[in-house]
């Protein structure tokens, strides 16, 4: 992607603009909003700029002993911007990967801005944590959602329209089957992720409802699950297509694999090339992934191991592929045996 160049305008006259390490949006309207910037953080009535930016390491290393809000200003002073109106995300996914995705009905309109990156740092909401916040620590968004909307919201629905988005971005995880990188169970997020919410305080068209019911809610959600779903396909080339594998689904329920291997008899170089070749078969997908909906049941406490256990005997033996029906028993008799 071109540096420094008008990437889209909204309907609103609102210009989003690509600046190698930052998406810069210049608001066309006047606009209230919802950020969780360490910038102009929480509501605001006054918000002219949003923007989103790339990490580099010296940036990293600058703020190991700088403060992010101080640090958000100075980015403002470089880029031009009045940070007393402007508020903005940090992230380590790259700006060239951002997905904007627009969705509309009738006089309805919004705009999702997104950039993602799941890798290293997709968690469960519950999951063990990584850190406690002592002395101002910080770490660095990774899913960065910003979304303006050609209507007007008053707080309470701004932090409705919070809530939608936070469920879309489930939605997107959970549709690609990412998994948390701290336990066995699919990911709800990452661990720093940040969202900006704008309406047009301009606009007479005054909504009041952003949840599911609504129709505000449904094009807020559909702009986000989408647009999180390309960001991701572009930061980290994971897209429906490289899911469908049974050795990524298998991937989730970490195991030591050279103990698997050191009991194998079989040449390991020909098992592994049988393996990979049989992984991405449609039916081995099938039966690899209703085994893990098994254990996952046992791990919820939802039915009893020995059930789940003789199921999944009887379901691994229409697997017809002998290195996967290997690894399957292997799976089945470590997690539910």
């Amino acid at each position: 992607m071109n540096s420094n160049r008008l990437i889209f305008k909204t309907s609103l006259g609102d210009e989003i603009y690509y600046l190698n390490d930052t998406i810069l949006i210049n608001f066309g309207v006047s606009r209230n909003g919802l950020s969780t910037s360490e910038l102009n953080s929480g509501t605001n009535d006054l918000y002219k700029t949003v923007f989103n930016q790339h990490l580099s390491q010296e940036k990293i290393d600058y703020l190991v002993d700088h403060d992010v809000h101080d640090y958000l200003i100075k980015e403002c002073e470089r880029l031009n911007v009045d940070y007393r109106h402007a508020t903005g995300l940090i992230t380590l996914a790259e700006m060239k990967n951002v997905s904007i995705v627009n969705k509309s009905f009738r006089n309805v309109d919004v705009t999702a801005v997104v950039t993602a990156g799941v890798r290293t740092n997709a968690s469960r909401a519950g999951d063990p944590a990584s850190y406690w916040q002592e002395n101002g620590e910080f770490h660095f968004g990774t899913i960065n959602v910003i979304l303006l909307t050609n209507v007007c919201l008053d707080e309470s629905t701004l932090t409705d329209a919070f809530m939608t988005i936070t469920e879309a971005k489930t939605v997107a995880l959970s549709n690609l089957k990412i998994p948390s990188q701290y336990s066995n169970g699919f990911a709800t997020g990452t661990g720093t992720d940040g969202v900006a919410i704008f309406s047009n305080t301009d606009s007479k068209e005054i909504l009041t409802n952003a949840g599911k019911h609504s129709k505000l809610g449904e094009l807020i959600a559909n702009a986000v699950i989408e647009a999180i779903s390309k960001a991701i396909g572009k930061q980290v080339w994971i897209t429906s297509k490289s899911q469908s594998n049974a050795l990524v689904r298998l991937n989730r329920y970490t195991l030591d694999i050279n103990r698997f291997y050191d009991d194998l008899d079989d040449d390991k170089f020909e098992f592994i090339k049988q393996l990979r070749i049989d992984a991405r078969k449609q039916e081995n997908v099938a039966i690899t992934t209703s085994i893990l909906n098994l254990i996952d049941e046992v791990e919820n406490n939802l039915i009893e191991k020995q059930v789940a256990y003789d199921l999944a005997i009887k379901i691994k033996e229409n697997c017809n592929s002998y290195p996967i029906n290997a690894l399957l028993e292997y799976w089945i008799n470590y997690f539910i045996r």
